[in-house]
């Protein structure tokens, strides 16, 4: 029977796990990440510091609620601006009656 992916690894685009797998063959050097895409170091730094809050987002031990986990992938992938993120969280906390955002749940570039 196949094993369950968890949610940390389940969350990742094809995109995330080529550059997951190459940081591991290059042994987490992000010098060597640098030199393989041809970018800077501080590129390769923020595109992995992305990923690791993606990455805590999909691993939440606490369930959250299904639109404040899209809002935090979102975020993590750079595709969703952290003031907005904020803003739509607070809409969305004040249609459902929510007091307050649940541990853990800030929002990271």
């Amino acid at each position: 029977m196949p094993k369950k992916l968890p949610a940390w690894l389940a969350e990742l685009s094809e995109e995330d796990l080529q550059f997951v797998k190459r940081f591991m063959l290059s042994s987490g050097s992000l010098k060597d990440m640098a030199v393989a895409y041809s970018v800077s170091y501080p590129t390769v730094r923020a595109r992995l510091d992305r990923l690791i809050a993606k990455m805590t987002a999909a691993d939440q031990s606490k369930p959250l609620d299904p639109f404040d986990r899209k809002i935090q992938l979102l975020v993590a992938d750079g595709k969703l601006p952290v003031d907005l993120a904020k803003s739509l969280l607070a809409a969305h906390k004040a249609s459902t009656g929510r007091r307050r955002l649940r541990p853990k749940q800030r929002l990271k570039p």
